[in-house]
């Protein structure tokens, strides 16, 4: 028999949406372990704000807001405050009633240059990874490093002259014609008017060439957790560049330890500086027409064959970052901005990875 169709009605209900999401819905063990390391940064949150005057939106809502928004591959705050306004799970991780309404969209906008002056990213991501730290999830002495090209969000229409001031457009409005066919168009020579701290870079020979930064991940080799994340410029010698700055941010103890990654970093100058920081550099040999900086002294011992097995693991923090993050085109303009972006991307990954292996049998 064909059921009917009950019409929506006012009604008065004594539900919760605690009540409304599963008990063994994965984000409950996210929610878990993000609510503790929000705990540790009320001091910070304390300070941002002025002690009197008009109450702000809750710092922990736009941060949790941040997150699903990377769980939740969405390209907008904007989008993230529609779906809040209805989405009862996404209510519920900011810990909202129902009736509750969303805040603006431009609440995100407004409290940004806050959390980028207090380093708010970086002391979230710092709290969750002292939380893997405590679950012995993270390796000490093994960590891999690499980089990859994050596409600006910024066209080529955009990058004239350095020198020169903007010609007049050649029609179709906001979107004008340019023809840039037969300039040789370099990063020393030329420059985005959209994002000036973008660079023309492409990721090898015969592959077209955008206006990029440069993404690097430093991870640990125990279970794969992220622990530092850098944006830079994309230069030739960002790759090595950043993989030190991390290093030497992320390590805290003063024994020997193992860094893997890719031929890319197989230089004289890189391999010396990992020696200098007592750090045995487990990176690929490049033997394409010159010597390899890698010795016997590394590659006959197990523990680097082993490292070369587990950096290729790092691929999979840049596939999340992407793919599910929406990293694979920026959605900020400027370093600080996706800086912090990418911090916060790097947490929900971390998070992923720990509620999993807290689900998974022993």
């Amino acid at each position: 028999m064909r059921g009917p169709q009950e019409p929506q009605a006012n009604m008065l209900l004594a539900v919760t949406p605690e009540d409304l999401v599963p008990v063994e819905h994965p984000i409950r063990r996210i929610r878990a372990i993000a609510d503790a390391a929000l705990a540790e940064l009320s001091t910070t949150f304390t300070a941002m704000y002025a002690p009197g005057g008009r109450h702000s939106v809750p710092p922990e809502h736009l941060l949790k807001g941040t997150l699903l928004m990377a769980l939740y591959s969405m390209r907008s705050e904007r989008q993230f405050c529609e779906r809040l306004q209805y989405d009862l799970l996404f209510k519920w991780f900011l810990g909202l009633n129902i009736s509750d309404r969303a805040f603006d969209h431009a609440s995100f906008s407004k409290n940004r240059e806050r959390l980028l002056k207090h380093a708010v990213a970086e002391q979230f991501l710092a709290a969750v990874t002292q939380e893997a730290q405590r679950r012995r999830l993270i390796s000490d002495d093994h960590f891999t490093v690499d980089g990859t090209l994050l596409q600006a969000w910024a066209s080529l229409k955009s990058v004239r002259p350095r020198d020169t001031d903007d010609p007049p457009g050649q029609g179709g409005g906001r979107n004008p014609g340019v023809d840039f066919h037969g300039q040789q168009r370099t990063n020393d020579t030329h420059v985005s008017r959209t994002d000036p701290q973008a660079r023309l870079a492409r990721k090898g020979r015969g592959q077209e060439t955008r206006l990029c930064y440069a993404g690097h991940v430093l991870m640990e080799n125990r279970h794969g957790l992220i622990l530092d994340v850098h944006v830079s410029e994309a230069t030739g010698t960002a790759e090595r560049d950043a993989a030190l700055v991390m290093l030497d941010r992320r390590r805290t103890t003063g024994k020997r330890a193992t860094l893997g990654a890719d031929k890319g970093y197989d230089t004289r100058a890189f391999v010396r500086a990992l020696r200098a920081r007592e750090v045995t550099p487990h990176v690929t040999q490049n033997t394409s027409g010159r010597r390899s900086a890698i010795d016997g002294r590394t590659t006959r011992h197990a523990g680097y064959a082993m490292s070369q097995r587990v950096r290729k693991r790092v691929e999979e923090c840049f596939g999340w970052i992407k793919t599910t993050g929406n990293g694979r085109k920026l959605r900020y303009i400027g370093l600080a901005k996706n800086q912090l972006w990418a911090t916060f991307t790097a947490v929900a990954y971390n998070l992923v990875r720990m509620a999993n292996i807290a689900a998974s049998p022993a």
